[in-house]
């Protein structure tokens, strides 16, 4: 496994070493496949410029200075090393650890990016890993700490995650959007009895274990397919528009309808001697950012 940084997680006295890995890989925000934009006309690679409309001449890199917008086309300028003088310098290369808290205690809305901590490569070293990680697995913890990393620190949540740990980056208190307001919202609404049954039956109905093998995407899978169709010199069929469904007004209704039809879909158990249904197709997966 790759590791892009190397230092050890501290907390107290202990100290143990670890090596910071990607948890996904590098395409996994993107499309498995990149587009370049070319000039129509001769298929070459545009080019982009640095260009300074004021003296209307391209301009080289060190010309090029940051600056901070406090006024409509007023800026303070800073300069890098300015920027490198604010920057934390730790040579400790640690993750500090400050708090443990609760496992459900952390929303995913505050985690960013994933990694794994990798165990250091001696028995010695990988035992204290061990005996953190199983101590947070029985006391259904997660960690939260902080690391320099490049010149840049970075707030972090480590959690046990099957027989690892990972740590997750995290945003900043005023980074995340409160939802007061949908909270209000919310608690304004009443729900009938007959409702809330029907959404359970709903939920229950469609309820089933976490298989990572169906988080696919079926743009990516036409995407490559329509490349590979072009590259190979086909006729690329225009796909006719999926007809939009007309919206239920009836809630009851809608969610009767719900319930009948996860039911249809839902496979029956193994071992009644049932002929499988086809699961019904949904709705085509959202294109990935």
């Amino acid at each position: 496994m790759r590791v892009s940084w190397n230092g050890s997680l501290s907390f107290g006295l202990v100290s143990i070493p670890v090596g910071i890995a990607p948890a996904t890989k590098p395409a996994a925000r993107q499309s498995d496949v990149s587009f370049r934009m070319l000039h129509r006309e001769c298929l070459t690679p545009i080019r982009q410029k640095r260009w300074c409309p004021k003296h209307d001449r391209e301009v080289g890199p060190d010309e090029i200075v940051k600056g901070w917008e406090v006024a409509k086309g007023q800026f303070v300028v800073v300069e890098e090393d300015e920027l490198e003088a604010l920057e934390r310098h730790d040579d400790s290369r640690a993750i500090e650890i400050t708090r443990f808290v609760p496992l459900g205690a952390v929303d995913p809305v505050w985690l960013d990016r994933t990694y794994l901590l990798v165990p250091g490569g001696a028995a010695a070293q990988r035992r204290p890993y061990r005996l953190l990680l199983e101590a947070m697995r029985a006391e259904s913890v997660g960690a939260l700490g902080r690391f320099v990393r490049s010149g840049r620190e970075s707030l972090c949540f480590v959690r046990p995650l099957g027989d690892a740990l990972a740590l997750e980056t995290m945003f900043l208190a005023e980074d995340v959007h409160s939802r007061a307001e949908i909270d209000e919202a919310v608690a304004a609404t009443e729900v009938k009895e007959p409702e809330l049954e029907l959404a359970r039956q709903l939920v229950t109905g469609l309820a089933g274990e976490f298989e990572p093998a169906v988080l696919t995407s079926d743009y990516r899978r036409d995407l490559r397919a329509l490349l590979e169709a072009k590259l190979r010199g086909e006729e690329i069929a225009t796909p006719e528009p999926v007809a939009a469904q007309a919206p239920v007004v009836d809630l009851m209704e809608a969610l009767k309808a719900s319930v009948k039809a996860a039911k249809d879909a839902k496979p029956p158990a193994p071992g009644d001697g049932a002929t499988t249904k086809p699961r019904a197709r949904g709705r085509k997966a959202a294109r990935p950012r």
